[in-house]
């Protein structure tokens, strides 16, 4: 049999999923990743305990799966993305614990410096937000002590995860990503495809300290032999939403994928064209594939599973998370309720940190059941608002592919179809992030001849069509626009305002 290992390391959990050439999945391991939260506002993870649970994940689906290394044709890395991890190249030490994606601790220099967004997103597709890279990097400089002097000396490395693990994975042979990774630290030059030296100063980021950027497919060398009785090669990286778009089989130019894990993340594949949004979207590389990319369009929200994560650990609303499915049926509406899930501020196309999350609509005879259910509703809404913006900005889809964990509840895809108020379709492999990893790896190996090889093997599990009617779908968008409204920053709104303006 030929075998890909895929490495799905994410935001609340580390994967290993072995797959066959059909794209069917082999074997998995998976341990979940506590989550650090030293203030308000502040989200860490232990990059060590990344790194020992991935390797320990692997080894275990390796074993599931009855191969050796020797079966392997390549491994290909996926990852929660923007998080960003600094070490010493002499002992492969992290200086400081993983600064995660949903981290807003330098939301204070994105507002202070918000007359540089234009100019900023003209180079990156990104807009001026904790969310990305750069800044978590400049705040590990400078606040951890020597930091900057030694990075400026090379001693130093950044990386997001991906880099994070190849070093590790390789026995610190590779300091290396992928374009992908790169389009998401706002320090990548779109145009270019190569680091940007007026946002490396802007940022004040030493080049040294950078890893360098390959394609999505390529040569990232191969894991040290002692890790698995035989080295394997590493042949694929890519950030979770641009592998889920592989994953999705999303190759042609208008075609769109969402997906559900901690938050909710949807792609529309531009094609060739850089495509920079009038309606707070991110412009980013879907893939690079033999030096050329594709570009697509993206909306990210912060928080999807996440909000069922919260019921479950620190409301206790619920024991499990498919409890939710059960209790959203169990009433015919949420009566009113609205939960608007800003833990950590607003994503797109909002792009608010300092909004927090509220339950609206609350009465005497609101229960668990409303909660839950409004709490499932409020990705839905979320989703909507970024196809919304998609429609604006490009082309307004007639169909939506849907992955993630939280897609295998048949009642909130359901409900995604009847907000949306278009097919969402689920493929019978879910798992579409660590596939898309899976197939980057088969190409660099030669498993796969091109993407219409990868195409071919996409295979649809259900299609949903909306059954609630158009009016009442657009009433219930009204209320959840209410709220999201009720929930907002002076400032934010006041940005966002200026800038439906000026696009309008």
């Amino acid at each position: 049999m030929t075998a890909l290992l895929a490495i799905d390391q994410g935001t609340t959990s580390s994967r290993a999923i072995v797959f066959d050439r059909l794209g069917r999945k082999q074997a998995m391991a998976q341990r979940e990743l506590p989550q650090h939260f030293p203030q308000p506002g502040h989200v860490e993870h232990d990059a060590d305990r990344i790194w020992d649970d991935t390797l320990a994940c692997v080894r275990e689906a390796l074993q599931k799966s009855g191969l050796d290394a020797k079966a392997v044709a390549g491994i290909g890395i996926t990852n929660q993305r923007e998080t960003t991890v600094i070490w010493e190249r002499a002992t492969g030490r992290p200086i400081h614990r993983a600064i995660v994606w949903q981290d807003r601790r330098t939301s204070a220099f994105c507002q202070q410096h918000q007359d540089r967004s234009a100019w900023l997103n003209a180079r990156t597709g990104l807009l001026l937000d904790p969310y990305f890279s750069a800044t978590k990097i400049a705040w590990l400089l400078d606040q951890v002590p020597g930091a900057r002097a030694r990075a400026e000396k090379g001693e130093l490395a950044f990386g997001t995860i991906d880099s994070w693990l190849l070093w590790k994975l390789t026995g610190g042979a590779v300091h290396a990503t992928d374009a992908t990774n790169a389009s998401r630290t706002a320090l990548f030059n779109l145009r270019t495809q190569d680091w940007d030296d007026e946002l490396l100063d802007f940022f004040q980021v030493p080049r040294a300290l950078l890893p360098t950027v390959l394609d999505s497919a390529a040569d990232f060398g191969s894991t040290d032999a002692a890790l698995f009785g035989a080295p394997i090669r590493i042949g694929g990286i890519a950030g979770d939403q641009q592998a889920a778009t592989v994953g999705q089989a999303c190759f042609a130019p208008g075609m769109i994928k969402s997906t559900y894990g901690t938050g909710c993340f949807m792609v529309l594949n531009t094609g060739d064209e850089l495509r920079l949004s009038k309606n707070r979207l991110l412009s980013t590389v879907a893939y690079r594939l033999n030096g050329r990319p594709t570009y697509a369009l993206e909306g990210s929200i912060f928080v999807a599973g996440a909000a069922v994560q919260w019921l479950r650990d620190a409301m206790h609303l619920i024991k499990a998370a498919g409890d939710t499915e059960s209790l959203a049926k169990s009433i015919e509406d949420t009566q009113g309720v609205y939960l608007v899930p800003a833990f950590t501020g607003l994503g797109a196309p909002y792009w608010d940190p300092e909004a927090r999350g509220a339950i609206f609509g609350l009465t005497r005879d609101t229960g668990i059941a409303h909660i839950v259910r409004a709490a499932l509703e409020s990705v839905c809404y979320q989703t909507n608002d970024l196809l919304q913006a998609m429609a604006q900005d490009a082309v307004a889809p007639t169909e939506l592919r849907v992955d993630g964990g939280m897609v295998v509840n048949d009642w909130l895809t359901q409900c995604l179809a009847d907000v949306l108020q278009i097919p969402v379709v689920r493929p019978q492999t879910v798992e579409t992030t660590a596939l898309g990893a899976a197939f980057l790896a088969g190409l660099q190996s030669g498993v796969y001849d091109s993407l219409d090889d990868i195409a071919k093997l996409w295979q649809a599990d259900r299609r949903f069509t909306p059954a609630m009617a158009r009016d009442r779908a657009e009433r219930l968008y009204a209320g959840w626009r209410n709220a999201v409204t009720r929930v907002r920053s002076v400032q934010a709104t006041v940005n966002l305002g200026d800038a439906m303006h000026l696009s309008g």
